[in-house]
């Protein structure tokens, strides 16, 4: 029985295309569950009351999927692309472990380190192996269908797990969404996704490329797209303004939308007991933390 020749476009890779999309949508939903979860989690169980404190996560997030995200582009051709995939969601398996038994909030914010780690290999490993599937006539499909699953999942994780939280502790909340996304993330990348190498070497020779032809090295390229090359410098700096835009305006409203310490301290209330107090439309003394959530 013959194989089938390989082909590149997105009819002729629907299957494995649509597995991708799944799995990007869950690297999204990891995010959108911290985002709604971990300053709840900050405020109730370790009763941190300073909003720098709470959003130390961001910058431990941010720093370590940045400097993934380098170390991925690397390491794709090095390592293959679904290696890194499948140990980008291997990764994440501790994450809610480690959540879970935080005696700390240092814990808390060196497991969003590692969940960065995870999200730097994931989300760079999912959106280039559309790309080599798709072949150069689909990559602008195929980088709208990867942003739009993405932060499909942010939404509609980040919605889901908002309303279980203002029911139930936010870290049990956490705690089994992590788990839940990471293992069914974790399956459909060992089990059914198919490394793309193959695509990537077939769209090489048939635009002419010499099999045996050398990538550039890192600090070759980095200057090359950071500000040499006009249009790849636009790019660039398009992509970081992007991000921060998205850090500094949900961090404002975080810090914006929690009563500071001294009108806490002129109301009475914890920042527990202000969050209960408002979705039971009830005023509640100043105790430290809900009867629903147990002190760390």
């Amino acid at each position: 029985m013959s194989r089938r020749p390989l082909e590149l476009g997105l009819r002729e890779n629907l299957a494995q295309f649509s597995l991708l999309v799944a799995v990007t949508a869950f690297v999204g939903a990891m995010v959108g569950l911290e985002r709604s979860t971990l300053p709840l989690i900050g405020e109730e169980d370790f009763g941190l009351g300073s909003s720098a404190a709470v959003l130390s996560f961001i910058v431990a997030f941010g720093l370590a999927k940045s400097l993934t995200n380098l170390a991925a582009g690397v390491g794709a051709d090095r390592f293959g692309r679904r290696r890194l995939l499948t140990f980008g969601w291997a990764l994440a398996l501790p994450v809610p472990l480690l959540i879970a038994l935080a005696p700390t909030w240092g814990w808390v914010v060196a497991a969003n380190a590692l969940l960065g780690v995870n999200q730097g290999l994931t989300w760079s490993m999912t959106v280039g192996m559309k790309i080599d599937l798709v072949g150069p006539k689909r990559r602008g499909l195929a980088l709208g269908l990867n942003e739009a699953a993405g932060y499909g999942g942010v939404a509609l994780a980040a919605a889901i797990s908002g309303l279980l939280a203002s029911e139930l502790a936010a870290r049990d909340v956490l705690v089994a969404g992590g788990a839940v996304i990471a293992l069914a993330a974790l399956l459909l990348s060992a089990v059914f996704v198919k490394d793309t190498a193959a695509h990537v070497q077939h769209e090489q020779h048939a635009g002419g490329h010499d099999h045996d032809e050398n990538a550039p090295q890192l600090r070759q390229a980095f200057p090359e797209a950071t500000y040499r090359q006009p249009a790849l410098r636009s790019c660039s700096q398009a992509g970081l303004v992007n991000n921060l835009n998205d850090a500094l305006v949900w961090a404002s409203y975080r810090c914006s939308s929690q009563p500071t310490a001294p009108q806490r301290a002129k109301s009475g209330s914890s920042p527990a007991s202000t969050r209960a107090s408002g979705a039971s439309g009830k005023s509640s003394p100043g105790t430290g933390l809900t009867e629903s959530v147990a002190s760390p």
